[in-house]
């Protein structure tokens, strides 16, 4: 089939045809461990152990490669796994590079608490400035690491721009597409280089499954990412392929239901009297809505706010849902609230990334509207 299908189509039939031995239409579970060969060296279809390669995982990388419209697809064990792999494979002892100054906290602690250790140094900019992210780059800068939008603080960076800043330095643009999901934007067709997907979250989206993945045009960097997800073995299992690909399949009409909730609960939260402010891209006042417009088909499920009161009344907020769950993550079919100073970014504490306390971060899932502005109103009350 064709790559130039709709997405709808190329996810729910990218990387995979009706099995011809028995017609099966999802693709295997194929748990298996080794592979028999025929002859020494004779391997069927390329495999011959799950570490290196597996015929559910091959189906997803391929799968995961078709919707961001790149070449090469990487599947890992975790959003982080994909993270260590995608730094290690391009930076050495002495390399720069730079980073959101609101970053994910999972992130920034990776390169600020071991990368260091190894040489890298790093410098933080906001995605918003391009100045900024220009004036941060250095003669060592390998790669310059973008959100967008970011987590929790929903900035906006314009991606072309910053493949711009990036390639005039030799540097590779790295965008964490995870916010957004391929179904709203797609960093490659941008100039971005490479990537990066939590697929644990929009992706995988029924908070069953963890997952990374790394997505690619550059044959030589993904030679380098396989050379790591086989030998340093951060891989998927085959029943973590098949639930992310099983979750890819609807991941459109999700997206856009998490869009529809999102922009009414947007509505919402603007006029009461205990939000100081609400961040959202889909905002005509967002500084970053007319980038967001620009770049992606919508404005995605996620959204922050800052409660008047500081951080008691925040914490109250997210402990008076009902539908909304307090808990980390995010993207899946279910609400979800947290308190991101507390709990996914506490990592930035006492850093130049630090959240401010009274931010909350909503991840609005897909359940009736009417049912989550009612548990929205009765937890502000």
């Amino acid at each position: 089939m064709s790559d130039q299908r709709g997405f709808s189509t190329r996810a729910i039939h990218a990387g995979y045809e009706p099995d011809p031995l028995t017609g099966a239409v999802n693709v295997p579970i194929y748990a298996s461990s080794t592979f028999a060969q025929d002859g020494v060296g004779g391997l069927r279809g390329g495999f011959e152990y799950a570490r290196t390669g597996n015929p559910t995982r091959r189906a997803l990388e391929a799968n995961l490669a078709a919707l961001e419209g790149g070449t090469y697809g990487r599947g890992f064990a975790s959003g982080m796994a994909a993270t260590d792999t995608l730094l290690r494979s391009a930076l050495r002892p002495g390399d720069h590079l730079v980073i959101p100054n609101d970053a994910y906290g999972g992130t920034f602690r990776l390169i600020d608490k071991v990368f260091t250790q190894w040489g890298i140094t790093y410098s933080v900019a906001p995605v918003t400035d391009i100045d900024a992210v220009r004036a941060a780059v250095r003669p060592e800068t390998k790669l310059v690491w973008v959100e967008t939008p970011t987590n929790p603080l929903l900035n906006v960076g314009d991606i072309e721009a910053l493949a711009g800043v990036a390639h005039d330095a030799g540097a590779k643009l790295v965008v964490d597409n995870t916010f957004a999901s391929p179904y709203l934007q797609q960093p490659l067709s941008l100039g971005a280089d490479v990537v990066l997907h939590s697929t644990t979250k929009y992706l995988g989206g029924h908070s069953d499954v963890v997952g990374g993945a790394l997505v690619t045009d550059d044959e030589e960097l993904d030679a380098a990412f396989a050379f790591l997800q086989n030998g340093a073995g951060a891989v998927p299992g085959p029943f973590d392929g098949y639930l992310t690909l099983r979750g890819i399949k609807t991941l459109a009409v999700r997206m856009d239901r998490h869009c529809d909730n999102a922009e009414k609960v947007v509505d919402f939260l603007s006029g009461h009297a205990k939000i100081e402010s609400v961040l959202y891209p889909g905002l005509p006042g967002h500084p970053g809505h007319e980038v967001a417009a620009k770049q992606m088909k919508r404005f995605g499920g996620m959204i922050s706010v800052l409660v008047a009161g500081g951080i008691d009344a925040a914490k109250d907020f997210c402990a008076r849902t009902e539908v909304f769950t307090l808990a980390e993550s995010l993207g899946g079919i279910e609400s979800l609230i947290e308190h991101p100073g507390a709990m996914t970014h506490a990592s930035t504490a006492g850093s130049l990334l630090e959240v401010p306390d009274n931010l909350v971060r909503l991840s609005v899932g897909i359940e009736d509207i009417d049912d989550i502005l009612g548990d929205l109103e009765n937890a502000l009350r």
